[in-house]
């Protein structure tokens, strides 16, 4: 059966409502050539069609708070239905892509389908802090009916292989750098980087610096006695994400390219949690992540 997905956008910034449809969907490259977002037109045309869309699922419906842009994406993406409301997909759709990085109106747009039911997949960050966390994980009808992530923490070329392991040793410290927002983007490096670590390592300390308005650097030391780094540059800077990882013998730079594999991935694992709600998707990690994004905000 294919599972039916209705597309919640939009938040400033997010071309996620194209690209997520995209990969299920397939795109119109005419079209799609026209979005605000030149690199969703570019990674996309690298791929090959439609050997690379998830077939288990479509998106059916889509919905953003501008009726214009919600025909341009519907066009772009394959989408057949645009709605008026977002709560008009329920009963219409088996799933939802909430494909917004606002975070702080996620429980907005996510409880009316929670309340349905219907499992959400949230954009990241899922929260920006414990207590958001905690409230979103209250409108839940069922354990997983929540899936959210950084698609980082699948992208290849930020894990380390067995063989950079064991040149660079016994981990000492993890520096990870992002352009753009501490609120929107430091999920990226944070979830990557806390996937190296044992999960039962715990922080003893952190210590916060800021350099302008949207520039953070939270260090963090941990029990296991290894610090992490997690910095995000702000607006201004054109760096790309990155992980530098140090052990006792030497360290090795991982830089992020590939967002297309990674957001299939992501989406590939939501699908295997509508399958079967208690798939492993590591909740933890999100948990921990959420920990360390309110950490670093501005107090």
């Amino acid at each position: 059966m294919i599972v039916r997905l209705g597309v919640i956008g939009f938040s400033e910034g997010n071309g996620h409502p194209y690209s997520w449809s995209a990969i299920f969907n397939g795109y119109e490259p005419e079209y799609m050539k026209d979005c605000d977002f030149p690199i969703i037109s570019k990674y996309l045309a690298e791929r090959k069609w439609p050997d690379d869309q998830i077939q288990s699922g479509r998106v059916t419906h889509i919905w953003t708070q501008y009726p214009v842009l919600s025909r341009k994406i519907a066009r772009s993406s394959k989408i057949d239905n645009i709605t008026s409301t977002p709560e008009d997909m329920i009963g219409e759709v088996d799933a939802i892509l909430l494909a917004r990085d606002d975070a702080q109106n996620h429980a907005k747009f996510a409880a009316p389908f929670l309340d349905a039911g219907v499992p959400v997949y949230l954009d990241k960050p899922m929260a920006l802090s414990m207590r958001d966390l905690a409230t979103l994980q209250s409108l839940c009808k069922f354990d997983g009916q929540i899936f959210s992530c950084s698609a980082l923490r699948y992208a290849n070329e930020l894990q380390l292989s067995e063989k950079q392991r064991n040149e660079i040793g016994d981990l000492h410290r993890i520096v990870g750098r992002t352009p753009k927002s501490w609120d929107k983007y430091a999920v990226h490096v944070i979830e990557p980087g806390l996937q190296m670590l044992d999960p039962a390592d715990q922080p003893i300390r952190h210590e916060r610096r800021y350099y302008n308005k949207d520039a953070v650097r939270l260090t963090s030391h941990w029990e296991s006695g290894v610090e992490t780094v997690f910095e995000s540059l702000g607006s201004e800077s054109k760096e790309g994400i990155s992980l530098e990882v140090e052990g006792g013998n030497g360290k090795v730079v991982l830089e992020f390219h590939d967002s297309f594999s990674a957001f299939r991935s992501a989406l590939l694992a939501f699908m295997r949690q509508i399958e079967d709600p208690q798939t492993d998707n590591n909740f933890g990690l999100v948990y921990r992540s959420v920990s360390l994004i309110e950490k670093g905000r501005r107090q």
